[in-house]
């Protein structure tokens, strides 16, 4: 029996989709945004804590619109600053939710990071203890009616099957009035993750998250006599699968309007807009692919927005006293 047309096109795509993903995603462990210079604490739990506020950040990334089940990532984090027995710390959660294919992530982790002041830089040490759960809608698999392929093959899941492992981030991170880098591993103990159609099954298949590295680093470069600055960053990712390497230059006016561009390797170029409202930023990225999944897709769309409940710095307002009138 031959393969008909629209069979054909779902094995096709979903053949490079696959591909493709595990390329620029790192093997489906961590989603490739854009805004990583703003989002750090989602790679990186040593970023906790960075600024004198609550912050929260909200990203969102659809990946390849055009393409059915392409990638699809939604993350929340929030963090601030803490004190703990006279030591500083930072503290902060990160929520997750990923649909890539038929495949369904959620990573849930709370964040800590030992903060040490020199001078007027700040060096930090951050972990994120946390979970991380897969599904995979076998119950929606398609297989094509033909000789070349076997209905019945077990290595592909015919129900909807789940599970969760314990996972775990590692960073550090180095701030400088001008410039911050910083270093981190994601998934540090490889998760093996159990699908099953239930808890008491005998029978799974596994999903295994592959340990990344990042290396990240920006800065903000102001123009003297005028209200620009411009704001570079790079990241660096890793696996035993794949690497990925993406820049982006942003050119800030009055600290409140921002337009850059960007490049990920072999895979898009970025522009980028966003203002700054007061303690709230909104901003924009399109990606247009640079790789021959061009011919499939007209691009990816990232929303990032981020608010920052300022805290009252208590350090500069220890010493400070009032007077009080006696009558």
């Amino acid at each position: 029996m031959s393969i008909r047309l629209h069979d054909m096109r779902r094995l096709m795509v979903a053949t490079v989709l696959s591909a493709v993903v595990a390329l620029c995603s790192l093997a489906q462990s961590d989603a490739a945004f854009s805004h990583a210079w703003l989002g750090k604490t989602y790679y990186n739990p040593a970023a906790a804590g960075e600024i004198n506020a609550i912050r929260l950040n909200v990203g969102s990334r659809m990946q390849w619109v055009d393409f059915k089940h392409a990638p699809m990532t939604f993350y929340v984090t929030a963090d601030m600053p803490y004190k703990l027995l006279g030591q500083r710390l930072g503290v902060g959660v990160k929520a997750e939710f990923e649909r890539i294919g038929l495949y369904t992530s959620t990573r849930i982790g709370a964040q800590v990071a030992y903060k040490r002041k020199m001078g007027k830089c700040m060096l930090s040490v951050g972990v994120q203890p946390g979970v991380y759960s897969q599904i995979f809608r076998g119950k929606e698999v398609i297989m094509p009616e033909d000789d070349a392929h076997q209905g019945n093959d077990e290595a592909i899941p015919r129900s909807n099957v789940s599970g969760t492992a314990f996972d775990a981030n590692v960073g550090v991170y180095f701030t400088h009035p001008r410039f911050w880098t910083g270093f981190a591993v994601t998934h540090v103990t490889s998760p093996r993750i159990e699908l099953k159609t239930s808890r008491e099954a005998v029978d799974f298949y596994e999903f295994n998250a592959s340990r990344s590295y990042y290396f990240m680093a920006g800065g903000n470069i102001p123009i003297n006599n005028s209200l620009f600055e411009i704001q570079p960053s790079g990241m660096f990712g890793m696996s035993k699968k794949a690497w990925a390497a993406q820049i982006a230059t942003v050119v800030r006016y009055n600290r409140m309007l921002n337009i850059g561009v960007g490049y990920r390797h072999k895979d898009a170029v970025s522009a980028f807009i966003g203002v700054n409202l007061k303690d709230a930023y909104l901003g924009y990225c399109y990606d247009y692919p640079v790789s021959a999944i061009s011919r499939a897709t007209f691009g990816s769309h990232e929303v990032f927005v981020t608010y920052n409940v300022k805290l009252e710095n208590r350090e500069k307002n220890k010493n400070r006293q009032k007077g009080v009138r006696l009558m």
